[in-house]
């Protein structure tokens, strides 16, 4: 009996994809994509890919044609659809922003009052409005939003910003943030137990390659007499691991770290006498 493979959504193009490929790929999971195609299925792993337009998603995944989809938490909020969010992805973060031209005078969201604001983003612009008890003038605009102060069409624009390097090109300055936004699994109330299935052992490869990003693995010889003195500046799993060396009088330590936490502590395990330090790269870190 043939399983029925779980059907997860991606963006068409962009960034997002590139990443969702990327996440599939560390997962194990070789997709079969040529160029241009809507459709593909894995080798390896019971999915099928759904290439859609990031705005169509939410909708596929609410009536069920897809099962789940890789998407930003931005257009689930904006798109109010009935979907279930299973795993956040820490990746394609951003913030959706209200900004102003330069040199206008912005002491707080009361200076919105009565102010046209430009946005492809109304639904989500409209909850912070209410929420500050302030009402203006939402222009909805698809794309180019940034250019709207510049041609008289608003006074000010929400928008996705990431670095903020396309406000400042056009003159404008971030002010508030409205939301912030990731990649997140959303999850059809459709999907069937036998998919279920499926989307729990995808699940638990994804939380394996998310739990071993931006760690390290940690080896360091150590004066067996100052063992204790190294290991209490790490942190570990659990505790780090300790085997003695065929030198009498050292010992190997062992530990997995955040990667900007070694910087931290390098001059003191230094002091503490390790020497012989190894920073290994994690692929998977099962929890």
């Amino acid at each position: 009996m043939s399983t029925k493979p779980l059907r997860i959504a991606v963006q068409k193009k962009g960034r997002l994809l590139d990443e969702s490929i990327q996440l599939l790929k560390e997962c194990g999971i070789k997709i079969d994509n040529g160029r241009d195609q809507l459709k593909a299925a894995a080798r390896n792993f019971p999915i099928e890919v759904l290439y859609l337009r990031n705005s169509d998603i939410p909708q596929y995944i609410q009536d069920g044609v897809a099962d789940i989809g890789i998407i930003g938490e931005n257009t689930l909020i904006e798109k109010e659809k009935e979907v279930e969010i299973v795993q956040q992805l820490g990746f394609s973060r951003c913030r959706l922003s209200l900004a102003t031209p330069k040199g206008m005078d912005y002491q707080g969201p009361a200076d919105l009052e009565g102010k046209r604001i430009a946005t492809s983003y109304p639904v989500s612009l409209q909850r912070y409005l209410d929420a500050n008890n302030i009402r203006a003038d939402i222009h909805e605009i698809s794309g180019s939003v940034e250019i709207a102060p510049n041609i008289g069409l608003a006074d000010a624009i929400c928008d996705l910003v990431s670095t903020g390097s396309t406000l400042f090109k056009n003159g404008l300055e971030e002010q508030d943030i409205v939301l912030k936004s990731e990649a997140v699994i959303a999850a059809s109330p459709q999907i069937d137990a036998e998919r279920r299935d499926i989307l729990d052992r995808l699940l638990f490869r994804i939380k394996s390659v998310l739990a071993a990003r931006n760690k390290k693995y940690l080896l360091m010889n150590v004066p067996t007499e100052k063992v204790a003195d190294v290991t209490k500046l790490l942190p570990g799993m659990r505790s780090p691991t300790v085997l003695p060396l065929a030198e009498p009088g050292w010992s190997s330590v062992h530990t997995v770290i955040e990667e900007g936490r070694f910087w931290e502590i390098i001059d003191e395990l230094r002091t503490k006498g390790a020497e012989g330090i190894l920073i290994v790269p994690i692929d998977k870190m099962i929890l």
